[in-house]
């Protein structure tokens, strides 16, 4: 299990692309937070605060994970290395937590420098200090979990195709349908009387509130137990290909 986590580690490191994305990931943040070209920047927004980027992480990450999650799969099946893979001496739960911790720890590689935006904040206000930082901590702990989800729904999608395009087409879809559906869904006429219930079931609803530092029991399980659910999802599908 190990070996093969340290080997989609060295995969993703040994090519460009992945400093490439998380460059890009910390320089569309940095442009937001810093730049003029953001309308709501810290230095003419006049508050310092961590909102914008904890605000605009969710999108880039929709992008982001299942970009360097869409080859975990469809690249072993493509090539026929998924044949050798499952009759090793591994579970296939082995096999998918080996994966999922591989792109969860490339995520929380690029979300690792932006602590230095928290730094500088803490330094530009009025008073030096003047700063929550519980909160924010509690926004992180929300990007975090937010970021394990996406990570286990962008592996599921993996497994399901046999071409990295779609993959990553499918996970973005997924991922999509479960931060804003259900937001949509509530609009319509027909789900009135259950918008609360309806809207509890999406990712925005729960994240939205780790993100304002209102880190809940019940936000953590709802993120764990879908996190847990689509790397069941994910065991099924291996399972049944092994069969």
């Amino acid at each position: 299990m190990i070996a093969l986590f340290r080997k989609e580690i060295n995969v993703f490191f040994s090519t460009l692309i992945g400093y490439l994305i998380i460059g890009i990931f910390l320089l569309i943040n940095s442009i937001l937070l810093w730049s003029d070209f953001s309308d709501m920047n810290i230095l003419s927004y006049g508050y310092a605060d961590m909102d914008i980027f904890f605000t605009s992480a969710p999108l880039f990450f929709l992008l982001f994970i299942p970009a360097i999650s869409m080859r975990i799969f469809t690249e072993e099946y493509s090539s026929g290395t998924i044949e050798t893979l499952i009759t090793k001496p591994i579970t296939s739960l082995q096999i998918i937590l080996s994966k999922f911790l591989a792109v969860f720890v490339l995520v929380l590689f690029a979300i690792l420098p932006t602590l230095i935006y928290v730094v500088s904040i803490y330094y530009l206000g009025e008073s030096v200090g003047n700063l929550d930082l519980a909160g924010i901590m509690g926004s992180y702990f929300g990007l975090i979990f937010l970021c394990a989800l996406f990570s286990a729904i962008s592996i599921f999608a993996s497994s399901l195709a046999n071409n990295q395009i779609i993959s990553f087409a499918f996970a973005i879809l997924l991922s999509t349908l479960f931060y804003f559906g259900f937001d949509v869904l509530i609009e319509l006429s027909v789900f009135k009387n259950f918008d609360l219930i309806i809207q509890q079931i999406g990712i925005s609803f729960h994240y939205e509130m780790m993100s304002k530092g209102l880190v809940k029991l019940s936000d953590i399980i709802y993120f764990l137990s879908f996190t847990i659910l689509f790397i069941k999802l994910t065991e099924l599908v291996i399972t049944e290909r092994k069969s």
